[in-house]
């Protein structure tokens, strides 16, 4: 039986990650791998290598300027690539455009080849603006992706919908103005969390007005606060038929992270998964590339990923 989901695996994706005691560390990936083992769900998809992006496709999104920065930054080791949050290490521009070349190799498999469902564990760094690093994010691997599913698809219509804990910001603001990007965000309120943005009344600007949707929840928010937004949030997406889903699943919104508020459970990663994949096989021929996002608690991140991965596989 041929298997409906690609995952991409491998130690050059897990490279992405900081030093020891950075919440960020390179061991995230090997957490979510060997659940996925323990579940039996590496019996249910097709395992497929990273792949590194080149020059030319970041800066599809990031100025010329800033990957210069990022190199230099990798050369040296040394440094922040924004305030504070990101630091630099030897080798992070291999290991960022890594991120995204897998990202982008995802997109190329949903678009032509025979699996129209992807899943990248260590991906959807949601706050990298396309000038600067931000919030552990060197590059913005869905920014990236959505102007490359534009430039070389011919895809237009996009939704982008996110449940990680931090709001989306570089993927908002970048395109806020944007009427063919849906943008859809279930976050804990930023007037309590990093990076303070999201709130209910920045619904896009210009002619992209009330094409953006975000959902802020109070801290403590748990499933069944989930469960009474998320109707409105499938709703706004069905309605805009998206030729193609991007679902950034971070598990920082799993109860016991160390960084956020939140008390979801993995049935909430699973809710949202289930549902959109019936909207993607309804209007986008199934495809869905799903991002692992943030996530610090090994345990959550393991239990909230596969979540996923078990519905793109079952449903």
């Amino acid at each position: 039986m041929q298997q409906r989901v690609q995952l991409y695996i491998g130690p050059q994706l897990a490279r992405y990650g900081f030093g020891e005691g950075h919440p960020f560390e390179p061991d995230r990936m090997d957490a979510f791998w060997q659940e996925t083992i323990r579940q039996g769900l590496d019996k249910r998809v097709s395992i497929t290598a990273p792949v590194m992006a080149n020059r030319q496709a970041l800066e599809r999104f990031h100025t010329p300027e800033y990957v210069d920065r990022v190199i230099a930054c990798s050369e040296s080791g040394s440094g922040y690539l924004d305030y504070g949050d990101t630091p630099a290490f030897k080798g992070i521009y291999e290991a960022a455009a890594t991120v995204v070349g897998t990202v982008l190799a995802a997109a190329e498999e949903a678009i032509n080849g025979t699996h129209k469902r992807c899943f990248i564990p260590i991906a959807g760094l949601h706050h990298a603006r396309r000038n600067m690093a931000a919030g552990f994010c060197a590059f913005n691997d869905a920014g990236v992706l959505i102007e490359t599913l534009r430039s070389q698809h011919n895809t237009q219509r996009i939704a982008y919908v996110d449940i990680d804990a931090h709001h989306g910001d570089g993927v908002f603001y970048a395109f806020e103005d944007d009427p063919d990007l849906c943008f859809v965000d279930v976050h804990e309120d930023g007037a309590h969390l990093y990076p303070g943005t999201g709130f209910s009344d920045e619904t896009g600007k210009g002619s992209a007005k009330g094409s953006k949707l975000n959902l802020p929840m109070r801290p403590g928010a748990n499933d069944a606060d989930f469960l009474k937004v998320w109707p409105e949030a499938e709703t706004f997406i069905r309605a805009f038929k998206p030729e193609l889903i991007i679902f950034q699943c971070g598990a920082d919104s799993i109860e016991g992270d160390p960084i956020t508020d939140m008390r979801f459970t993995p049935n909430s990663h699973a809710h949202a998964a289930a549902s959109l994949c019936k909207i993607a096989d309804e209007f986008s021929q199934s495809r869905i590339i799903a991002l692992g996002g943030g996530g610090y608690n090994r345990a959550n991140l393991a239990s909230g990923w596969n979540a996923v991965l078990n519905e793109m596989c079952s449903c």
